[in-house]
């Protein structure tokens, strides 16, 4: 393996790899860190490189074992992290000064439905255990398989199957109890009452009924919803979308405002 082929391949994956490490982090600053420590590592340790997985399944092992690192000494966020962060914007008239700014003048700044849902399994995953968060990020939406997880996160087969398991079915629990697009008694609007805030002429229903998983959400089983969920996921690069800008910001206001919460939470 040479440095060329190193450097090519490192392009390759990087906006895969860059989404990724934001959706564990939940910090564009991390991230970009991350990501940067993730190829001069790699570099370092070119010689290591036997080619007993792809370069790409090793470069995510890397990244992943930094990210980790990084979140050793965090609290999990818990699963009303959409109910706490609502609050808290709702009362943070700075917040949405800042987000109205993004919405006038950012060539990323439009409020889409499908980038919220993706938004929002960003932040809700940040409750379950970082393993399992993980495995079904690798899983469902980088599509990594079984045997090239566990070489990620240096465990068996069967764990990882465990991890993916568990993990699954604690989101689509949540998601029955929590989304309003997929059950009726939902408790969570705010797809729609965002929408409502940043799209005021828009006609929301017909935004919705533009998306594959509220159409379905009458007539499926969780199960698939939940795959039309990682659709929706894998669809969309949070740094590139037309809504980035102003989703990183949400997304950062999330990261503060959870930061505070656990640590008061703490005390």
């Amino acid at each position: 393996m040479t440095t060329e082929q190193l450097n090519q391949e490192f392009e390759e994956v990087r906006g895969p790899l860059k989404s990724y490490i934001l959706r564990i982090t939940a910090s564009v600053a991390d991230t970009e860190d991350i990501v940067q420590d993730t190829y001069v590592k790699a570099l370092e340790k070119l010689e290591t490189f036997r080619g007993d997985s792809s370069l790409k399944t090793w470069l995510f092992t890397i990244a992943s074992n930094l990210a980790k690192n990084n979140l050793k000494a965090r609290k999990r966020w818990t699963e009303n992290v959409t109910d706490v962060c609502r609050e808290a914007a709702m009362a943070d008239q700075q917040f949405f000064k800042e987000a109205m700014q993004i919405r006038a003048t950012s060539p990323q700044g439009d409020f889409e439905i499908k980038e919220h849902i993706a938004f929002c399994f960003t932040c809700i995953a940040k409750s379950l255990p970082l393993e399992q968060q993980i495995c079904l990020l690798l899983k469902e939406v980088y599509g990594f398989q079984v045997k090239e997880i566990a070489q990620i996160v240096a465990t068996t087969e069967a764990m990882i199957k465990y991890y993916l398991h568990t993990g699954r079915a604690k989101m689509l629990d949540i998601f029955e109890g929590r989304c309003a697009l997929i059950n009726q008694k939902g408790v969570c609007h705010q797809c729609t009452e965002l929408n409502g805030i940043f799209n005021p002429k828009q006609n929301t229903q017909e935004a919705l009924m533009k998306i594959e998983m509220v159409k379905a959400a009458k007539n499926k089983d969780k199960e698939h919803l939940f795959d039309l969920r990682m659709e929706v996921m894998r669809e969309i690069d949070p740094f590139e979308s037309k809504a980035a800008v102003l989703q990183l910001h949400h997304l950062e206001q999330n990261r503060k405002v959870m930061e505070k919460y656990l640590e008061k939470k703490g005390e």
